[in-house]
């Protein structure tokens, strides 16, 4: 279990008697790492008590507030289990749910189950702006999840190995398994509790910095091993708009000024005269960013770095 928190010490007890009944009743090892983000009130003093009462309970502290993904990466980094399964610390998120999304790992061969909450106990201000995210995300990643930044989920030990999870990408965690090899993602639906401690930690500026993090992790995930396939693409396509826009006026003026003998000065009046340039020196400048990103791509230490899946003949 990889549970990031800030500032839940009144749930922290609770929620680590919930799990423990959980596993007990299913006779499985297990450990839970607390991931304390900086937290402000007495949280690190909880966890220290419950790692004292319970082996199975162990904490990292950050010295501030870095975010949940940095949370979640250095969880996957410590964790060691068969099946790894990242929930909230707020008590929003059921430990029953467990045995279900343990059973798709394990049963159904799934890489990653997320978790659905089908029926949420949040304000419309909240939800409202969570499906859109939803939609453009299933539409750009070709994941067909209902609700990419739930905080359950389970993941096969390989793939939390396998990821990187930094600034806010972790509501995009099964865009980034997929981009490294995982496609078997499926999804569960389950319980949304209502809030029973404390006040939500994210505000309303999540929404613009999770739209700003889905362009960026599409962008990674397709071409930054190959950015000359975008920049330079588009660069392309520009500077044709542009010269055949140039093409075009310089026919013209052809027409006008030894075909009809009329004036051609007033075509550099036209807002297309200008455009056609600007297409032309944006199509340029599009080209040769490609370029240099293709330079730097190229020099980048992991730039043949593959994930190997297994190897035959396996010798172990």
């Amino acid at each position: 279990m990889v549970i990031p928190l800030l500032n839940e010490a009144e749930s922290l007890p609770e929620l680590c008697a919930w799990i423990h009944r959980v596993m007990d009743a299913h006779q499985w090892t297990y450990e839970i790492l607390l991931i304390d983000d900086g937290s402000t009130d007495n949280s690190w003093e909880v966890i220290g008590q419950l790692s004292q009462e319970n082996p199975n309970i162990k904490g990292i502290s950050f010295r501030r507030n870095y975010g949940k993904s940095a949370a979640l990466n250095t969880g996957f980094a410590e964790a060691r289990g068969q099946i790894i399964v990242t929930m909230d610390a707020d008590l929003q998120d059921s430990p029953e749910e467990i045995p279900e999304l343990r059973r798709k790992i394990l049963e159904d061969g799934l890489d990653l189950v997320s978790g659905w909450k089908r029926k949420r106990y949040d304000p419309l201000s909240k939800t409202l702006p969570t499906k859109l995210f939803n939609w453009a995300t299933r539409k750009l990643s070709g994941i067909y999840l209902h609700d990419f930044n739930c905080g359950l989920k389970a993941y096969r030990f390989e793939v939390v190995k396998a990821i990187e999870v930094y600034g806010e990408m972790h509501r995009y965690i099964p865009v980034i398994a997929k981009a490294a090899g995982f496609k078997k993602i499926g999804e569960q639906v389950v319980q949304h509790q209502a809030r029973k401690y404390g006040s939500s930690k994210f505000g309303m500026e999540r929404f613009v910095n999770g739209l700003l993090d889905l362009m960026s992790i599409t962008f990674i995930s397709r071409f930054s091993k190959k950015p000359m396939h975008f920049f330079g693409s588009l660069g392309l396509i520009v500077f044709v708009l542009g010269f055949f826009m140039t093409l075009w006026m310089g026919v013209y003026k052809l027409v006008l000024t030894y075909g009809l003998n009329e004036r051609a000065d007033r075509i550099t009046d036209s807002p297309i005269f200008y455009l056609a340039l600007l297409s032309m020196v944006l199509g340029t400048q599009l080209f040769l960013a490609g370029f240099l990103a293709e330079m730097v791509a190229r020099n980048a230490p992991d730039r043949n770095h593959y994930e190997i899946r297994d190897r035959y003949p396996n010798h172990g």
